[in-house]
């Protein structure tokens, strides 16, 4: 069987979805091949509160406004001997509210809303190989859980494979693992846990552990409440061995979070545990001729800030208003390529660089964990710093006298909280207006801005106006 379409997407995680719904609903020919049915069980469950406009754009806010998520209103820190509460309908932030779903319900409305908007939805079908002729990905593999197997032609692809990375990680071995974030996640459910005290409703709890992690309490709208572990290699494989297995490890763990032990003081584990190890790493390009990577398929980051979901779907947005703008004809491929490799790139950088200033702003003890969660001088290579301190801080030009230690400059600037913030997490310098949607002239890149009406796509930056003498 062979066949052809103008846009492939493989994977029908949020990325996938994300692109499919925006790039169907400007009527063009998608097909999404997902190697699983839906709904399947994923870990990422505390959305933030910037994926709500890009819900709006796709027109799936009202479906999963109504699906009856537990609402997040903020999020609760225990961390380091402080505690404090953060508030959404603070001023200057995207949305008031945001959600932690079940991801397996979350995923599966989008990849029907997906569908529904004429997206070429074709389940448990696993792309096999990509056909990259002369550099250009032109072909896909595939085949299916019935026994069917195919070829089809593309003009553009979407690998949004997640960690697996069809396309960059396996076949073109662009991917590389950062230093940092070496970190092993352990995470069970449980049900008849307490809520945390003094948090925003719905909040998420962060909780540090002395010198060697922290966990997440996520409530969900099933009733249980997900509690992770996220812990370094080295300190995760000691005491492991110390302590004999993986779950006395998780339990001594909870032990030594006094907070969050009396969260679940009445509570009992409904799940065996899961492990992930949760490396941090990023694609040498995130796309290139007939391609692009998205969401984890090009990057992925340390869950601390709670970011996954938010970076799969604004890769999404951003890969299909690049696809579109070219398949209008209103820009070259070369031009858009540029547009989202540096805008996806400069957003995971700044996140890159946040995490790890929460980690080191909030650690003040010289820990193994703390120190391995420092970018190494191999990390820092290849990020544009300068570009990466926009929106974080004011003042870039102090890099040109910092040029051996930019970040750690950086990381004292973020030590500073901002006018009206007190000095608790990072002082105001959050995610939310670290990710907003380049909508002006301002945030553009390669010469070009996203704007939404009618439909998402690329727009050249106006020239400047002159005046008449």
């Amino acid at each position: 069987m062979r066949e052809r379409t103008q846009i492939l997407i493989a994977g029908g995680g949020p990325a996938g979805t994300t692109a499919a719904t925006v790039l169907a609903q400007q009527g063009f020919d998608v097909v999404l091949l997902e190697k699983e049915r839906f709904p399947r069980y994923h870990i990422g469950e505390s959305l933030l509160p910037s994926l709500l406009p890009v819900l709006d754009i796709m027109g799936a806010r009202e479906a999963v406004e109504r699906h009856g998520f537990v609402r997040k209103n903020g999020a609760f820190y225990g961390w380091g001997g402080q505690e404090w509460a953060l508030s959404f309908d603070e001023p200057g932030r995207p949305a008031t509210h945001s959600f932690q779903v079940v991801r397996s319900e979350f995923d599966h409305l989008l990849l029907q809303h997906a569908r529904h908007q004429g997206a070429d939805v074709r389940e448990e079908t696993r792309v096999r190989h990509i056909a990259v002729p002369d550099g250009r990905a032109t072909s896909a593999s595939w085949s299916g859980d019935d026994g069917r197997a195919g070829d089809i032609d593309f003009t553009c692809l979407i690998d949004a494979t997640g960690r697996a990375g069809l396309l960059g990680a396996r076949q073109l071995r662009t991917r590389r693992v950062h230093d940092v974030f070496r970190n092993v996640a352990a995470w069970a459910y449980w049900r008849g846990a307490a809520a945390v005290p003094g948090a925003p409703e719905g909040a998420i709890g962060v909780f540090s552990l002395p010198r060697s992690g922290w966990f997440w309490a996520i409530p969900l709208h099933d009733g249980t409440l997900s509690v992770g572990l996220v812990t370094d290699k080295r300190s995760f494989h000691q005491a492991r061995n110390d302590l004999g297995s993986v779950d006395a490890l998780y339990h001594e763990a909870l032990t030594r979070t006094p907070l969050l032990a009396r969260m679940l003081e009445d509570a009992h584990q409904v799940s065996a545990l899961t492990i992930e190890s949760d490396y941090s790493y990023t694609s040498d390009t995130f796309c290139g001729p007939g391609y692009y990577l998205a969401g984890d398929a090009a990057c992925f980051l340390d869950p601390l800030l709670s970011t996954g979901v938010h970076l799969a779907m604004y890769s999404g947005l951003l890969s299909a208003a690049a696809i579109a703008t070219v398949l209008r004809g209103e820009t070259d491929e070369a031009t858009a390529r540029r547009y989202y490799q540096t805008t996806y790139r400069r957003a995971y950088e700044r996140l890159l660089i946040l995490v790890g200033a929460f980690y080191r702003i909030h650690d003040g003890r010289d820990t193994y964990f703390r120190q391995a969660q420092r970018l190494s001088h191999r990390d820092q290579q290849g990020l544009r710093l300068h570009e990466s301190f926009l929106n974080i801080i004011t003042g870039t030009e102090d890099l040109d006298d910092a040029r051996e230690h930019p970040v750690d400059l950086l990381y004292e600037r973020l030590r500073r909280p901002l006018d009206e913030h007190h000095q608790h997490g990072l002082g105001g310098h959050g995610t939310s207006h670290l990710l907003p949607l380049p909508t002006t002239p301002d945030h553009a890149a390669a010469g070009l801005y996203l704007t939404l009406t009618p439909h998402p796509v690329l727009r050249p930056v106006p020239p400047p106006a002159t005046t008449s003498a």
